[in-house]
């Protein structure tokens, strides 16, 4: 028998270390009392006030259930949690004193077990300020190491648990806090290697921790790379050789381009898998009369048009068809409403490079500025995609070509 004791230190976020704007003013007093509270997979010990208590029973369910089924696993067995709100509240000696130093504004898993052969019975123990999401957060980490003994590297078991904080059923949208979002939109950017250095350490400040909830965020959500992911995660948690490079050997090029991408337009509501990009569609340059044609949804991000565009050269377009950018808003034709919303955008891909979006909609014609795949979409804010309807059919021709049929505009 083989005895193994483990301990994962998960200092979130001091007080100190969060922005301003972030932090909740003012002390509560009370005369409340720690009290225990069960659901079907937590017990808590908390001073919070019975409803409170139990509203954070249903979100820490709700984001058990997410979880469980990210990795195909159900919780082994109860998660135990204390969690704190007002520190003066508890008895001293109540608390391990490693404990009681971790929880102002952070949190603290403790995990212990043994393990005979491929038999493991692990029990975590989470100690968590009842500030930003913290429960939450420690519960992923209860629940990995409960579940499948290991964590994962720091990168990967920190970004997880981030992930499992913000995670909302039945909505993959971005729904990090805005001084997150701010931060990483704003701040210097991390490269992959920076960020899945696997020799970082926990506890290093939320700065590092939206970096990898950022990353993990987006390879769960993006189709082009979420199944690689998972089997690198699940490798990481159960002990079996994973590495992260030798997984996207191959796709590192697009998914850096990808996740710079996502990092560009980050915001809340942000969809990533509506917005991923289709590495496999098909370019070619337009010559005769056959035209290049493409199906552009409203609720899609950029989308292939078919047609390689060359430098200089000038294209007619014919566009069929309506949509709209809300289910309130009325259809219109590429041209979009007065305001342009719902226009016909497009950009030039080459080279993991975009140019500048450019306006289609009200054209029968465009000079190409430079070379390569052209892109459309529906004009729409990035993070408003959801409730787009609506396709749109063009056609593409090259105006040198004396063939080429005049262009059409839909509204004929």
């Amino acid at each position: 028998m083989n005895r193994i004791i483990l301990l994962c230190l998960s200092l979130l976020w001091t007080a100190t270390a969060i922005p301003v704007d972030a932090q909740v003013a003012g002390d509560r007093a009370t005369d409340r009392r720690p009290d225990d509270y069960r659901s079907r997979n937590f017990l808590i010990h908390t001073d919070l006030a019975k409803d409170d208590a139990e509203e954070l029973l249903q979100k820490m369910e709700t984001m058990l259930q997410i979880i469980s089924r990210y990795w195909g696993a159900p919780s082994r067995k109860v998660i135990e949690c204390y969690v704190i709100d007002d520190i003066k509240l508890w008895p001293p000696r109540s608390l391990p004193n490693e404990a009681v130093n971790a929880v102002n504004g952070g949190g603290l898993t403790i995990a212990r077990g043994m393990r005979r052969g491929n038999q493991l019975n692990m029990n975590a123990i989470v100690y968590a300020s009842n500030r930003f999401g913290t429960p939450q957060h420690e519960a992923v980490h209860a629940y990995c190491y409960q579940t499948f003994s290991s964590t994962g590297p720091t990168w990967y078991a920190e970004g997880m648990a981030e992930l499992g904080n913000y995670w909302i059923e039945n909505d993959s949208t971005v729904t990090a806090p805005d001084y997150v979002i701010r931060y990483l939109t704003q701040s210097d950017r991390k490269t992959l290697a920076e960020i899945t250095d696997n020799q970082q350490q926990t506890g290093d400040g939320w700065r590092n921790y939206a970096w990898r909830w950022a990353l993990c965020h987006f390879l769960v959500n993006n189709g082009n790379f979420h199944d690689r992911f998972r089997t690198v995660g699940v490798g990481y948690l159960t002990g079996k050789p994973a590495s992260f490079e030798r997984a996207f050997e191959t796709q590192m090029e697009e998914l850096d381009f990808e996740f710079q991408f996502f990092i560009d337009h980050l915001e809340q509501g942000f969809d990533v898998h509506r917005c991923a990009w289709d590495w496999k569609a098909k370019f070619r340059e337009q010559k005769g009369t056959r035209p290049v044609i493409a199906k552009v949804k409203a609720d899609k991000g950029w989308q292939s048009s078919g047609l390689k565009v060359i430098s200089g050269q000038t294209y007619q377009l014919t566009a069929r068809g309506a949509w709209k950018t809300a289910d309130n808003a009325e259809e219109v034709s590429v041209g979009g409403d007065a305001a342009g919303s719902g226009s016909l955008l497009g950009t030039i891909y080459h080279d993991h490079q975009l140019s500048r979006e450019f306006e289609l909609g009200g054209k029968q014609t465009f000079t190409a500025t430079a070379t390569g795949n052209l892109m459309l979409r529906c004009r729409d804010e990035w993070n408003q995609l959801n409730d787009n309807k609506g396709t749109i059919s063009v056609e593409f021709l090259s105006a040198s070509d004396e063939a080429a049929i005049p262009a059409r505009r839909a509204s004929e």
